[in-house]
């Protein structure tokens, strides 16, 4: 949600300055990328460290999208036409100028997210091995392939994959580089055209994306970018796109799953979590402390893979929250454009105060506060304290309903069986992390954790950084999967193209129809017994 459509607090001159080179002339150099009418309206953004006005965008119409969908769709037939090999070198490119200039990414990042800059940087590493992976093995998941015939030698069968065409990427604010160029770069490197709407509140780091990967030798047209509210430009994406891919809410996500149904087009939806850690009894009580901290408070606990909800065995309860809550009173809250701080500030005032809410009607309720449990406007208008709630009962919101923000509630449980059900009772399933000792048990535990990952003595990094396996949600946690095969195969259609030669299963013309039956059964358990696959 961009700042234009909440009202914001009194703006502050605490904060850091913006960096030198984010002019308003760079700012509007990248706001020119937004495919709209010269005379569009525009929208102001806000800085989160401070509430000042940072970014004035053109807003986009349905006429806009439309007319994006229509260049993309000329430009995307030389682009897949164009061989696997010259797109990988765009991508390479386009890897290389990332890393070159991160500052200025880092930089756009904070300023739009308000988050630290060592989170920030975890986004550039994250496009940077998500271009490199997609450039250096689209080509063996593309090329075609060739499967088992009817009938053995006869029977040629090709599997081709063909781009969708036109890819619709919605992206959200919370992760303004992964969310935005991660989804955009496996589509690309199928052969699609992709038309992005980017989150308003972080268009300029989507901008920026776009504007190194057309530096990097990306042809004209191939990926646009449309900025407004998706009641207003939503009907306009999904009316033209051939594929929707989503990142949001679970409400927004069941929409365009019913939208999408009722255009029998395919969607990939990553959506809502209330992700559970389960610490068990033969824990490393300080790396299971430190394992929390860094699951439950990066980008200000807005990250969808954060943990809500710790689950900790009885036996170890006292010793684990005296570790955790000590750490987490260490951290450093602020603004600054450098890597001094810990935590940084929430993105929205709506955000703010969804937060507040939480933990206000938690604290009502009888929920203890064991760190935190306040807002910090002599910081800035957005900042929120790491916090840390015991005794959190279902009448209370945020046992159930996912907060966004840097809050966990703290759970005991009495043996490994009860820590599973609490795990699993829920509606989502998205992530989720288990600590132990002993690395077989942790893997057993978290194999019946319902969620698409699961991390064993890390939180959420080491699932999402293998980007060779899927990531994505189980339940009202989402449809489909980043990263790996399925991550660039879900935007191809799938072609087989079988070459019969010589005979087929039609009897040639001397043979009855009974012979050549019992002929082809005879063949049947003659494959079988030789073990044909």
């Amino acid at each position: 949600m961009g700042t234009d459509q909440a009202t914001l607090p009194t703006p502050t001159s605490r904060g850091a300055a913006l960096p030198s080179w984010l002019t308003p002339d760079r700012i509007e150099q990248l706001a020119a990328r937004v495919t709209a009418a010269a005379d569009a309206h525009r929208v102001t953004t806000n800085a989160p460290y401070t509430g000042t006005p940072l970014a004035d965008l053109p807003v986009s119409t349905p006429a806009d999208v439309e007319d994006a969908f229509a260049r993309a769709r000329i430009a995307q037939k030389s682009w897949a036409a164009m061989s696997v090999s010259r797109r990988k070198k765009i991508l390479l490119r386009f890897h290389d100028l990332v890393l070159a200039r991160q500052d200025e990414i880092l930089d756009l990042m904070q300023a739009e997210n308000g988050k630290t800059r060592r989170d920030a940087f975890l986004e550039v590493t994250d496009i940077a091995i998500t271009s490199r992976y997609y450039a250096r093995n689209a080509a063996k998941y593309l090329e075609p392939k060739r499967r088992r015939g009817a009938i053995p030698v006869l029977t040629h069968t090709t599997e081709l994959r063909h781009p969708k065409g036109v890819v619709a990427v919605v992206s959200p604010w919370n992760y303004p580089l992964s969310m935005a160029a991660g989804d955009a770069i496996p589509a690309l490197m199928a052969g699609n055209a992709v038309v992005q709407k980017p989150d308003t509140q972080t268009t300029l780091s989507a901008l920026w994306a776009l504007d190194l990967m057309h530096e990097a030798g990306l042809p004209a047209g191939v990926w646009q970018m449309v900025v407004g509210r998706g009641s207003s430009i939503g009907g306009a994406l999904m009316d033209n796109a051939d594929f929707m891919m989503f990142t949001g809410s679970t409400a927004g996500g069941r929409k365009i799953a019913g939208d999408a149904g009722r255009r029998l087009i395919g969607a990939s939806l990553e959506l809502g979590g209330k992700n559970a850690m389960i610490v068990l009894d033969d824990a490393d009580i300080d790396k299971a402390a430190e394992g929390a901290v860094n699951a439950c408070f990066p980008s200000a606990g807005q990250l969808c893979v954060s943990i809500e909800r710790l689950y900790v065995a009885e036996s170890v309860r006292d010793r684990f929250v005296a570790a955790f809550v000590a750490r987490a009173e260490e951290l450093k809250i602020g603004a600054a454009f450098d890597y001094s701080i810990d935590v940084g500030s929430l993105t929205t005032p709506s955000q703010l105060s969804t937060v507040t809410t939480h933990v206000d009607d938690a604290i009502a309720k009888g929920a203890r506060v064991l760190a935190g449990g306040k807002a910090r406007p002599d910081l800035g208008p957005l900042f929120y304290e790491p916090t840390i709630l015991a005794d959190v009962t279902p009448d209370m919101t945020l046992y159930d309903d996912e907060t966004f923000g840097p809050v966990v509630s703290i759970y005991p449980y009495r043996d490994v069986e009860e820590a599973i059900e609490r795990a699993n009772s829920t509606p989502y399933g998205l992530n989720a992390s288990v600590w132990s000792r002993n690395g077989a048990k942790a893997r057993a535990v978290a194999a019946r954790v319902h969620a698409g990952t699961v991390n064993v003595n890390e939180a959420f990094a080491a699932a999402w950084g293998s980007i060779d396996a899927p990531m994505g949600g189980m339940g009202d946690s989402g449809l489909g999967r980043r990263h790996g095969a399925d991550g660039i195969l879900k935007y191809t259609e799938v072609q087989t193209v079988a070459h019969q030669r010589l005979q087929g299963f039609t009897p040639p013309a001397r043979i009855s129809p009974e012979a050549w039956a019992t002929l082809l059964t005879g063949a049947l358990k003659v494959m079988k017994a030789a073990g044909v696959r």
